[in-house]
């Protein structure tokens, strides 16, 4: 998904900006590239790779090969990617003749040199693999886990007892309901007591999501549903912003949107529920740290856009001309606002021209097939939901009756050699459909034109004005839309 958004800033509102951000940096970045020092053993020999968990990309950073038993490699991690949550990846050969198997440690890294001893075989065992004596980000880590898991343990057996005891009005009950509260504060006490004892450390950021909200054990499902969402965020500092360098955080706000899905017993009510979920989590985080707040809105601009909730696409406009909102996707959420307004049901849809595999010019206004309707289809081979798209929609249309109707425009829009191999394999097997292919991309005119984010996307025109019928979200909405 794209980025850059074309604005104009008065002076006077980048260097407030600029100004704000400064006094937040301090603590939020290391201030040198990082080396980690790596003594390898107990393997013939080994390629190391070190993967960032904090971008959610999994590619290497870096690595190196041929690292033989006994010998000491370095890495050099940039402080633009610190600090974070990261992979160490050992590809290892237990012998000359053997087939490289993986093993894989995670690890915190920081503002402080690291130096590891390890073992690939058995890289996550403390008497195998170890960081040296005075390492502080993963020995705290590793210690505030134990600690947490015996905090945890009695409030955890404690709480699961309440919840499936049935005698509501019994003194056992509300003596236990007593006790679980105030273990609950001494916990959520002791995890704040922890986080400000550690706060120098990268680690501390991921105390906060240990935090415990309140339960109603006396209400239905449903009020401790509400209650769980009114409470969520009651333990995080949104000031924190190294909160976004966590990969802790879209787990977290996964959980919370799924609370909002438990609620969501129909389509409708979910379109309803997830944009009023993005409102308030997001006017939560506006309160903290410009890139929390930003992050925030690029979480649910992603969860709009894959889910194709409208209504929440919308409830995102006005967080645009916010200067203190630090989002990436500035340029997308205005592109799909701008389509929202322009692709609508009645009116003209923009003209395709495009060349297809044979080398023969398509273009949709001259394409005047004897249906009804005209499907214009984007999608992409190397996407999965796109395929299972496809997958549903052409056995549909091979149907006499609905093959009689429609036309299919399928626009492809891959780009790389491996996407593209995998569409001239998969339109084998989609005879009877215009397959074409925007060159770019999602940066293509085409897509442009459409205002193409992410795939797939339908839409559905009348075959002789080329008037948009529909803009069907699933296969399901499209048969509905085909009369």
């Amino acid at each position: 998904m794209i980025s850059d958004f074309k604005c104009v800033r008065k002076f006077l509102v980048a260097a407030s900006i600029f100004w704000l951000l400064s006094g937040y940096q301090a603590n939020a970045q290391s201030s040198k590239d990082i080396k980690i020092t790596i003594h390898l053993r107990g393997v013939y020999e080994s390629k190391i790779s070190l993967l960032g968990l904090s971008s959610r990309t999994f590619k290497p950073i870096t690595e190196v090969s041929g690292i033989k038993n006994g010998e000491t490699t370095k890495i050099m991690v940039s402080k633009a990617s610190l600090p974070g949550e990261f992979v160490l990846r050992f590809d290892y050969k237990e012998n000359e003749a053997s087939t490289p198997y993986p093993s894989e440690k995670y690890i915190f890294i920081y503002n402080q040199d690291l130096e590891l001893w390890v073992s690939p075989v058995y890289c996550n065992n403390a008497d195998s693999t170890w960081f040296q004596p005075n390492e502080k980000e993963n020995s705290t880590f590793v210690e505030f886990s134990k600690a947490n898991g015996k905090q945890k343990e009695k409030l955890g057996l404690l709480q699961n007892f309440l919840m499936n005891y049935d005698e509501t009005k019994s003194k056992l009950f509300k003596e236990g309901t007593k006790e679980y509260e105030q273990r609950r504060q001494t916990y959520n006490q002791w995890l704040k007591d922890r986080t400000t004892q550690d706060r120098a450390l990268f680690v501390s950021t991921l105390y906060g999501f240990q935090y415990v909200p309140q339960i109603p054990f006396e209400g239905s499902e449903t009020d401790r549903i509400y209650n769980l969402i009114n409470h969520y965020f009651d333990g995080m500092d949104f000031n924190d912003s190294l909160l976004i360098k966590t990969s802790e955080i879209n787990k977290w706000m996964d959980g919370y949107v799924n609370l909002y899905g438990q609620l969501s017993t129909t389509a409708a009510l979910r379109d309803s529920l997830f944009p009023l979920a993005g409102k308030t989590a997001i006017e939560k985080a506006k309160t903290g740290h410009p890139k929390v707040y930003g992050w925030m809105v690029d979480y649910f601009y992603n969860g709009y856009e894959s889910n194709a909730i409208d209504a929440g696409m919308k409830i995102l406009e006005p967080y645009l001309n916010d200067p203190n909102c630090l989002t990436s996707k500035r340029q997308e959420i205005a592109r799909r606002l701008k389509g929202m307004e322009t692709l609508v049901a009645g009116t003209k849809a923009p003209d395709i021209a495009l060349t297809d595999p044979e080398g023969k010019r398509f273009k949709l206004y001259e394409y005047q097939p004897k249906r009804k309707y005209i499907l214009v289809l984007f999608w992409s081979a190397d996407c999965s939901h796109c395929v299972e798209t496809v997958d549903a929609v052409y056995p549909w249309l091979q149907q006499t009756e609905n093959k009689a109707k429609v036309s299919v425009v399928a626009i492809s829009l891959d780009e790389t050699d491996t996407e593209i191999k995998k569409w001239d394999q998969k339109i084998v097997s989609l005879g009877g459909w215009k397959n074409l292919r925007g060159e770019a991309g999602v940066r293509s005119k085409v897509a442009n034109d459409y205002f193409i984010l992410a795939t797939p996307v339908m839409v559905l025109l009348d075959s002789e004005t080329k008037e948009i019928v529909a803009m069907p979200n699933t296969p399901q909405e499209l048969k509905a839309a085909v009369k």
